[in-house]
Formats: C-alpha cells, sequence, structure tokens
C-alpha cells in the first residue's frame, strides 16, 4: 500500500484516485491511498511518498489525522522499522480510533506515522490513556530507541495535525 501527500489543488493525474483532505492553518494537503505505485507524480518535489509497512483500521471515516514525523537514518531503519512491526498494537482498541498507517518514504529520510481519528478529542483521550503511557513506555530509558542507537534519529520528531474534510 502507498500512500501520497499532495498538496491542493489535487492534480489532473491523481483525480481518479480516492483521498483526504488534510486542512491545517491555511495548508490543505490531498492523502491518497493506492495498492499502486505511482510513479509518474514521485518525482514531483512538492509529492511526498511513502509505502506503508504496518497497518490496521480503516483510512476512512475519521475527522482528525496525526502525522508523528520521524527522520530517521539509513543505517536505523532495520531497527526502526522492526520497533514498529513489533508495536504493543494497544491504539487499536482506543475509544475514537479509525485507523493507523506508519510509512516509510520511498524519498528522503523521515518515516511518517499516521493515526486517524474520530475526533481531536479522541486523539487527546489516547494521548492521557495507559495505553499511550505503555506504548511509548521505554522513550525515554536505556531499553528506548534513542538511547540505544541515539544517532538513528539525525534531527528530532515533529508532529503536524490536521481536520479531515
Amino acid at each position: 500500500m502507498y500512500i501520497y501527500l499532495v498538496p491542493s489543488p489535487l492534480p489532473d493525474a491523481l483525480a481518479a484516485y480516492p483521498h483526504l483532505t488534510l486542512r491545517a492553518e491555511g495548508q490543505v494537503l490531498l492523502a491518497i491511498e493506492t495498492t499502486d505505485r505511482l510513479l509518474h507524480i514521485e518525482s514531483d518535489e512538492q509529492v511526498a511518498a511513502y509505502e506503508a509497512f504496518d497497518d490496521a483500521g480503516s483510512w476512512t471515516g475519521g475527522g482528525f489525522a496525526v502525522l508523528n514525523n520521524i527522520p530517521v537514518t539509513e543505517d536505523g531503519r532495520a531497527d526502526f522499522e522492526e520497533r514498529f512491526k513489533n508495536r504493543a498494537r494497544k491504539v487499536e482498541d482506543e475509544p475514537g480510533f479509525v485507523g493507523i498507517r506508519v510509512l516509510r518514504p520511498l524519498k528522503g529520510d523521515t518515516y511518517v506515522v499516521l493515526t486517524l481519528w474520530q475526533t481531536e478529542e479522541h486523539f487527546k483521550g489516547w494521548q492521557q490513556s495507559q495505553a499511550y503511557n505503555h506504548a511509548h513506555r521505554n522513550r525515554s530509558t536505556s531499553e528506548g530507541l534513542t538511547a540505544q542507537k541515539p544517532t538513528m534519529f539525525p534531527r528530532p520528531s515533529f508532529v503536524t495535525t490536521y481536520t479531515i474534510e
């Protein structure tokens, strides 16, 4: 499965693909999920292209999207992906959860953990939950990847949030 984040307006070449409209502070992105690799648009500098290596839940039905953008070095990719493939999978049971896509960049070094929620309040509820604490319990410990492999993250991660229209 492939995910493409394309700035609005949607190019004619992509008009046939279903998409989510993501809006935040004057920025509009169109998120396309497809089983086809769209090589004809991947070379566009404005298009962010990913392959989902882990996913659960639905792509539709949400009202709020969270993108955790995590830069990872080339040497760190295997360890990073292994950690996510073995994740606790607690988020899937949270109220308001719609879907998750863990995305490997097809260009660049920034992975994206994209979660879809019914509402922003549901996402905030997840952040306050015991399941969230369990899923992130090793983050700042000697067992966490940041401590084990400090050079695998070339820059700090950052979160972007969008309403889904």
